[in-house]
């Protein structure tokens, strides 16, 4: 369990603040609009009305005891880089700040955040990679080259073997595991028999992946 420092508390804010509660993790959320701190009480364990971009609010919150520390400010980027300087000045163990542009990246990271999300680009990597084929389901980018893909089985991959399909050896992708019935079975043997009804976890390159699916 972590305990968590969210600062900002829009849409992407309360998104966080709900899946951090659904992970189990500590929070404390923090805006400076009374109605949007009420919104999230039910899913954080302490929140605060204040001022972001004031060194003497933030230290109060005792900044060093936080595994890390949010910054999801999305309607002033002055206020984010504030903040972010702040925490670091603070102590900040780790600071994830969000950005909304490129260029926005370029000052977060030179005002000490250690780690800089883009929702909209990230969003819009999976929106492109997701219509490109009816057999991706979900991705998760690892790096520039390697991503996870959840797929649907193609009809001609099903009632054949993880062997006699060899997905490595043609197209350098690894069976990682299936989706059973909302739960992941990641006993992958090569005799383990590949089924319409269960969609297939890949490892790889996506211009590999693309390749094998014809796309």
């Amino acid at each position: 369990m972590k305990s968590v420092l969210l600062i900002g508390l829009g849409r992407f804010g309360q998104h966080i603040a709900r899946k951090l509660n659904d992970l189990g993790h500590q929070v404390m959320a923090v805006d400076s609009d009374e109605e949007r701190v009420n919104t999230v009480l039910p899913y954080v364990t302490n929140a605060q009305i204040g001022d972001s971009t004031s060194g003497e609010f933030l230290s109060s919150l005792g900044i060093r005891s936080f595994d890390a520390c949010i910054v999801a400010i999305g309607d002033n980027f002055q206020n984010s880089l504030e903040t972010t300087d702040l925490l670091k000045e603070l102590g900040a163990k780790k600071v994830i700040a969000r950005a909304s542009r490129g260029v926005q990246e370029k000052f977060l990271l030179r005002c000490g955040a250690d780690e800089v999300v883009y929702p909209e680009k990230q969003l819009a990597a999976w929106t492109a990679i997701r219509c490109t084929s009816e057999y991706i389901l979900d991705y998760i980018e690892l790096d520039t080259d390697y991503s996870i893909f959840e797929l649907s089985v193609p009809e001609e991959w099903a009632g054949k073997t993880v062997l006699q399909l060899d997905l490595r050896k043609k197209y350098g992708i690894n069976i990682l595991g299936f989706r059973r019935e909302d739960r992941l079975d990641m006993c992958v043997l090569p005799d383990t028999v590949l089924d319409r009804e269960y969609p297939v976890l890949v490892l790889g390159q996506a211009k590999a992946v693309q390749k094998c699916l014809r796309i």
